[in-house]
């Protein structure tokens, strides 16, 4: 299977003929990136100033944007310029919306809105531990924010003034990466999990599907000889085109860029065409127990 799939529209809101959205659908949920060549998030004259790493307040890895609170943080502007900042990375919150509801259509009645990101700072580079690296390749899942087997989708748009591409690794199928690590992974030990929740160190109870994700990912992550020999693809998105991506189910790692948005939805697994494709399924199946 190609691990990209291209959908030639120019605008977020285009819509697809239907059988163009079922293929859209079946390429997401078996594993491959939508890939939008032509599809531009286009700056306003007066948003060109936020292209500088002086966006971000220095900590944060991206300037992190709640579109139910209409908060924004990880910036150090104060203000008016704040206020445009966030403005703008709200309205791609509502294109990349307006592009999931067009597209994925089926998905529509599902969607809930997690975070918006925008990301004026290199990934290649970036000091911190394993776990932060996300040049190694992985699956995604949150550690304080348990989402109970809810898929993860992205929507990503780069916006690079100076050309540049953002350069991705894809890996392996998610299901050949689970049996690869499975057998590695232990299981929470008895109360931590209700033990978190009381401390406030997870904002819920984590399920034991978000407990084995997050092992998954963090073996990943740390496995040397796993980065560098397991099946992988390089992909380059170019400045000026988006990509969409169930990114808890496709491994994948950024290499280098600058200059990105990226939104993330949750959606449940009874809203997809395919339930059975889900990670929350696999890990079941393959485990032979309900992990959520």
């Amino acid at each position: 299977m190609e691990p990209l799939r291209n959908i030639d529209v120019a605008a977020w809101e285009s819509g697809l003929p239907a059988d163009q959205v079922r293929q859209a659908v079946d390429g997401l949920e078996a594993g491959c990136v939508l890939f939008f060549p032509r599809l531009t998030f286009a700056l306003r004259a007066e948003e060109e100033r936020f292209l500088d790493p002086a966006s971000s307040d220095g900590h944060a890895k991206n300037v992190s944007f709640d579109p139910v609170r209409q908060e924004l943080k990880g910036t150090a502007l104060a203000g008016a310029e704040r206020a445009r900042l966030q403005a703008m990375v709200a309205r791609f919150s509502v294109q990349a919306h307006a592009l999931v509801t067009h597209v994925l259509a089926d998905y529509a009645p599902y969607l809930r809105f997690g975070r918006t990101s925008y990301r004026p700072v290199e990934v290649q580079g970036r000091p911190g531990s394993y776990r932060k690296d996300d040049s190694r390749l992985h699956v995604d899942a949150f550690p304080a924010r348990p989402n109970r087997g809810e898929r993860i989708l992205r929507v990503f748009a780069n916006v690079n003034p100076h050309g540049r591409s953002r350069l991705w690794r894809l890996g392996e199928p998610f299901e050949d990466c689970a049996r690869r690590f499975l057998p590695r992974l232990s299981g929470p030990w008895p109360g931590s999990r209700r033990f978190m929740q009381y401390m406030g160190i997870t904002r819920g109870y984590r399920a034991l599907y978000d407990h084995y994700m997050l092992a998954l990912h963090d073996a990943m992550k740390k496995d040397t000889a796993y980065q560098r020999l397991c099946p992988q693809t390089e992909v380059a998105f170019p400045s000026g085109s988006a990509w969409a991506a169930f990114t808890d189910q496709v491994s994948h790692a950024a290499l280098s860029g600058q200059f990105l948005f990226e939104q993330t939805f949750h959606l449940p697994v009874h809203g997809l065409r395919t339930p059975d494709s889900a990670p929350l399924r696999v890990l079941e199946r393959l485990m032979c127990r309900r992990l959520a």
